[in-house]
């Protein structure tokens, strides 16, 4: 039966179907046929969602800027080689002032410059508020002294560190105290310039371990300077010369004062 002037009908009559009403227009003639209600709000999520979409990648960023688990830093060192003997052989990390002197004896260590510098690289995660996971590469140079069999001879020396590190962290205010400990392997290499005074000394790799602490002062959330003490333990290299062969371990101090980024 046909409607009433005005008024929809048939199988497209919104106004009949309960699921879909029709909106009402205020103007004369009537209904207006209009989209439905479900339409409508199925078009309001998606502008929610498109927003949603939007701001997921500020609050990420903001998250992440503010949790900062990560830094690298680079410091300079100052490597600090001990006294050792064994087997007969005197070693030091110090210069000798003269060449093929008298017999070794147990109160000769070369004297002269006992120390060498290098720059210290590492990167640290923060596996919880406390705790953070370190890998470390130091690079050095200094002098090797040997002194047995009337022999007295310096080796030029090169150590490169390759590390890893459990860290452990304490926080007071801008300060953030630490301790550290782990695994590490030593590369001593022998320079092939007039600071090396024996004839074709070879590489030699030790495995060790790297020990220490030291403090942060935060300057900002993204940069602090770092002082540490840093101790390595590893044994005493030979160069491959057999005769220079202490057989004995000795730790190496290794000072270290940087900057690291936080990111």
């Amino acid at each position: 039966m046909p409607g009433a002037p005005g008024q929809a009908s048939g199988r497209y009559n919104w106004a009949e179907r309960q699921d879909h009403p029709v909106v009402t227009s205020a103007r004369p003639g009537g209904r207006c046929k209009c989209a439905p209600r479900s339409t409508l709000e199925v078009q309001d999520r998606m502008k929610k969602i498109s927003l949603l979409f939007l701001l997921l990648p500020m609050l990420a960023t903001a998250s992440f800027a503010q949790e900062s688990r990560q830094d690298a830093s680079v410091s300079g060192t100052l490597v600090i080689p001990p006294y050792v003997n064994g087997q007969g052989v005197f070693q030091s990390g110090c210069l000798a002032p003269t060449i093929a002197t008298t017999a070794a004896n147990s109160t000769s260590t070369g004297g002269g410059t006992c120390y060498g510098p290098g720059v210290l690289a590492s990167y640290r995660y923060m596996v919880t508020p406390r705790s953070a996971l370190e890998v470390n590469y130091q690079w050095s140079q200094y002098y090797t002294n040997y002194i047995y069999s009337n022999l007295n001879f310096n080796i030029h020396t090169r150590m490169q560190e390759i590390s890893a590190a459990y860290v452990f962290n304490f926080n007071f205010r801008n300060w953030n105290p630490f301790l550290e400990a782990g695994p590490g392997a030593f590369i001593f290499s022998a320079l092939d310039d007039k600071g090396t005074q024996t004839f074709n000394p070879k590489r030699t790799t030790n495995i060790g371990a790297l020990y220490g602490g030291g403090i942060a002062y935060e300057l900002s959330p993204s940069f602090d300077i770092r002082a540490e003490y840093r101790g390595i333990v590893v044994k005493a290299p030979n160069f491959g010369i057999a005769n220079a062969d202490t057989k004995r371990y000795y730790n190496i101090n290794a000072p270290a004062i940087g900057i690291a980024y936080h990111f």
